[in-house]
């Protein structure tokens, strides 16, 4: 994998992106300097701004309502910062949904995965021209006749850059049936301020298909979904350097900044060294006679014990022996881009296959009941939500019908949410399960207030998650003639995603695995810094200890394993002792190894990996 030049195009391509952005909504009057109003001439069909060229810019049709929701989102951010921070975030929040999809694009025309199996970025032939522009009716995307003729006169008139972009939403939407956690419908600004193009050699397209070589995506060929988690950890550059050593270097750290302030992308073997020593040795110590271990190059056979340990151990083991496949449950609370997920899938499905599994069952049944990932970062959980399904995808062709999702989420908050409409759900329950379930989500919304403060060290009790589902599927008939049930729907979508990701925060697991986010003390956000003294007192110097604490306290189960990356300060300094009193009172270290400063080229000094057994 050419990892320069990956490095090169991500922070290249943030920049460019970011600017032409910039440049469309300057055209309708949106500049980093303020909000301009249309003029005069315009009407409620067409309106006109002042760009300084001799004639005024024209946005019209299905336009106008698009900006006017681009305004509507840069107000709402400007309410909790001041307007230029607000517009930046929009700008930068557009700017990541592009890169993304196209990286999607990328990946999948490139290992055959698109359904029409008609290249969107680029051409089987080698010509700049995609596939797509050529031949775009036998893509089967849904077109209109209006629209078909639109894109003959496009064709006609060679304007090849404004019937590229028209035809990369279509695909973009058409995906949303099979991967709608990645491909979200754009009928709103996002799409108005899309720029690309595809005649331009300096442009991001032609970049993204000609710099990065196409073997580092074909999987075929030794590419790995491992791509897309560089393309993240490369394309944050900027925003990390920001937060360390720039205009941020010394602020507490906000929500908006934790993602970029928190990720550094772990390498393949520090991975497998931690999924092979938590999740296979988990499955092997129940299942002695396997040999799946010969597949695991970093796997530690265990070293000699005494017999009164031997003896402990027999008794746990029976515990594992009995465990099935599908009960083998593991969660990357801090998943970043998945690349965590995407190795744990490797590994179950040798699992699955050593008990006669096909791999085609195997992968449906790994979504469904083996991997669990969470992350504060929106984009973050959609590289990971693609990352996972295509990882499912190599195993089964037929994944991708609409029907399979995995179980990785980006924590909302549910300060939005209308909670006056409560009373408009609970159609078909009995009162005592509406009131059990009302007083439930009331507390859950209680929890979820500031999420994004705090991410997945909140702790979410064990409700009665399928009681809430149900309770949020019924809108009663009150609702239809209601003035305050306007909006309900909508809530019942907020509600809906609020107890899916609820429910794999609140659950406990046989393994957890992860790289913790890396934050001292000094740094934390003022609702972060009172959230973790009242409840992680013994770890509060720094929020990866916090996350290390919550790990084996409160996610997971009774004999599971939780392999974690770490500063070795939390060994000998005096503001973990209380810290290391709690480790070592739960839970004994299976394998300890420290890599020195090698592992994040000495961004976080010393880099112990560590396997913790919770007994």
């Amino acid at each position: 994998m050419n990892k320069t030049a990956i490095k090169n195009f991500a922070i290249w391509a943030r920049n460019k992106l970011i600017a032409d952005i910039c440049y469309r909504a300057g055209l309708m009057g949106i500049t980093e300097k303020g909000i301009a109003d249309p003029l005069p001439q315009s009407t409620l069909d067409a309106q006109f701004y002042d760009i300084g060229a001799a004639e005024p810019y024209l946005v019209a049709g299905e336009a106008i309502k698009q900006r006017r929701q681009l305004v509507s989102a840069i107000r709402e951010k400007e309410a909790d910062t001041d307007y230029a921070t607000a517009y930046q975030y929009i700008m930068e929040e557009v700017a990541y949904t592009w890169f993304n999809r196209l990286i999607a694009v990328r990946f999948m025309e490139v290992n055959d995965y698109l359904p029409s199996h008609l290249r969107v970025l680029s051409s089987e032939s080698g010509k700049v021209e995609p596939d797509l522009v050529t031949t775009p009716f036998d893509a089967d995307l849904p077109f209109t006749a209006e629209e078909e003729a639109q894109i003959i006169q496009w064709k006609q008139d060679n304007k090849l850059d404004e019937l590229f972009r028209f035809l990369f939403i279509k695909q973009c939407n058409a995906l949303n049936e099979i991967l709608p956690g990645l491909f979200e419908k754009t009928t709103d600004y996002t799409e108005v301020l899309l720029n690309l193009s595809v005649v331009d050699q300096e442009g991001v397209v032609y970049k993204l298909t000609h710099d990065i070589p196409e073997k580092d995506f074909n999987i075929e060929q030794g590419g790995q979904v491992e791509i897309i988690g560089w393309l993240y950890q490369y394309y944050n550059t900027a925003l990390n350097e920001q937060v360390y050593d720039g205009r941020f270097s010394k602020d507490k750290i906000p929500k908006e900044l934790l993602p970029a302030a928190t990720t550094i992308y772990t390498p393949d073997w520090a991975i497998r060294y931690m999924v092979e020593n938590s999740l296979g040795r988990l499955w092997v110590e129940g299942h002695p006679d396997s040999d799946l271990r010969q597949n695991w190059k970093y796997y530690l056979d265990e070293a000699p014990q005494e017999p009164e340990v031997q003896a402990k151990l027999a008794t746990i083991r029976k515990e594992y022996a009995a465990l099935t496949p599908e009960d083998l449950t593991l969660i990357d609370p801090c998943m970043g881009s998945g690349h965590i997920l995407v190795y744990a899938f490797d590994v179950l499905m040798q699992i699955y296959e050593s008990v006669g599994y096909s791999q085609r069952d195997a992968a449906k049944s790994i979504l469904e009941h083996n991997l669990y990932g969470l992350d504060i970062d929106d984009r973050a959980y959609q590289l990971a939500y693609f990352a996972v399904m295509m990882k499912a995808r190599q195993y089964n062709r037929r994944i991708l019908n609409g029907e399979n999702t995995c179980h990785v989420y980006a924590i909302q908050e549910s300060n939005s949410i209308n909670r006056a409409h409560l009373k408009f759900f609970g159609a078909g329950l009995s009162d005592l399960e509406k009131n059990t379930a009302k007083m439930q989500l009331e507390g859950l919304l209680d929890i979820l207030t500031d999420a994004k403060e705090y991410g997945s060290i909140l702790n979410v009790p064990e409700y009665n998650w399928d009681l809430l589902r149900r309770f949020v599927a019924g809108i009663n008939d009150e609702a239809q003639v209601s003035f305050e049930s306007a909006g309900v729907e909508e809530t019942a979508e907020q509600l809906q995603q609020l107890v899916e990701q609820s429910e794999t925060m609140g659950r406990k697991y046989w393994v957890m695995v992860m790289n913790p986010p890396y934050l001292g003390k000094s740094r934390f956000s003022a609702k972060l810094d009172d959230y973790v003294n009242s409840n992680y007192s013994e770890a509060k110097a720094d929020l990866s200890m916090v996350m290390l604490r919550h790990a084996l306290g409160d996610i997971s189960k009774q004999n599971g394993f939780v392999s974690f990356i770490t500063t070795s300060s939390w060994m000998f300094l005096s503001s973990f002792e209380k810290l290391r009193e709690y480790l070592f009172s739960t839970s004994v270290i299976d394998t300890l190894v420290d890599f020195g400063t090698e592992l994040f080229d000495g961004k976080v000094g010393h880099n112990p990996i560590t396997a913790w057994v919770n007994r």
